[in-house]
């Protein structure tokens, strides 16, 4: 670990804490300027397109393979971020695992609150369906609130009946819309990224009154059975690691296929900061070499 790198952009992140009286304006157009930050997507090939309806875009790095893909589903806590804002970490994980990445912009709270998100995350899976690709050539991955929905949509995928994905990926899931886990404060002080009280003001848009353990909004309380291979990756230094502890052994208990990969001092959702932090580049190595373990 280059510790510089790791105390600049810690740093970084503190001197854009959030205000005390959250605005979803201002937040989403903090978050927009942190893409600004970590750049495009160099080399990549971009093309936009609708994935049944759901605003989206393919990001191909160069030597992937078309017929294989990643649905990636982007963090923001359900009610910021954009194709924008992961537009770097999906080329970075087109890279690392030789497929071609499909980022959606569902719908988010408050305007569109739950299941919105999951809806669409099902529409672009039926859509991928569609232009011809086997399930068993797909994966589905996404980070924060995208970890807990990939986790919601194969769930519904399941329930449904519309085929599983050769496996997933949940990075620094968000799947306890309570804010119940015991990291939530034991780690308050060593993130620079997420504290309790925007989590419970970004689930109370989300949620629009409905009960916090509703399965699809917080798979820490759904029915886990059948689900595919799962690498659940989390750091030592998130208010959030709880979470993915937690599922984790859910999904274990289930019967899946689950390995969580644990991160001494890594931060929030650390493979976004890949362009500069080397841990961010081995992150999502890591990811590349589960989904190409796990597709044919």
């Amino acid at each position: 670990m280059t510790i510089a790198q790791l105390d600049s952009l810690v740093t970084l992140l503190r001197s854009r804490a959030a205000p005390e009286t959250p605005d979803i304006g201002q937040a989403r157009a903090r978050f927009e300027k942190l893409a600004d930050f970590l750049g495009g997507a160099p080399d990549a090939k971009c093309e936009k397109v609708s994935a049944g309806g759901v605003p989206a875009e393919w990001i191909k790095a160069p030597g992937c393979d078309p017929g294989r893909a990643v649905l990636y589903l982007h963090g923001g806590g359900y009610a910021i971020g954009s194709i924008n804002t992961h537009r770097r970490l999906a080329y970075d994980i087109s890279a690392a695992s030789t497929a071609a990445v499909l980022v959606i912009d569902y719908r988010l709270a408050p305007e569109h609150p739950f299941p919105a998100a999951v809806e669409d995350a099902t529409k672009a899976w039926r859509w991928l369906l569609e232009q011809g690709f086997a399930a068993n050539r797909l994966a589905i991955a996404g980070d924060s609130a995208g970890g807990g929905l990939t986790l919601a949509t194969l769930v519904n995928l399941r329930d449904q009946k519309l085929g599983l994905p050769a496996c997933a990926v949940a990075i620094s899931p968000w799947v306890d819309l309570e804010g119940a886990g015991n990291s939530i404060t034991t780690r308050a002080a060593q993130d620079p990224m997420v504290q309790k009280n925007g989590l419970l003001w970004m689930a109370g848009l989300y949620l629009n009154g409905k009960d916090a353990k509703t399965p699809l909004a917080a798979p820490l309380h759904a029915d886990l059975k059948g689900l595919p291979p799962i690498l659940v990756q989390v750091g030592t230094a998130e208010t959030l690691l709880d979470d993915s502890t937690r599922i984790a052994e859910k999904l274990h208990a289930a019967g899946v296929d689950v390995r969580l990969a644990i991160w001494p001092n890594m931060l929030h959702v650390f493979p976004l900061f890949a362009p500069v932090l080397s841990e961010g580049r081995e992150g999502c190595v890591e990811i590349g070499a589960f989904i190409r373990s796990r597709m044919p």
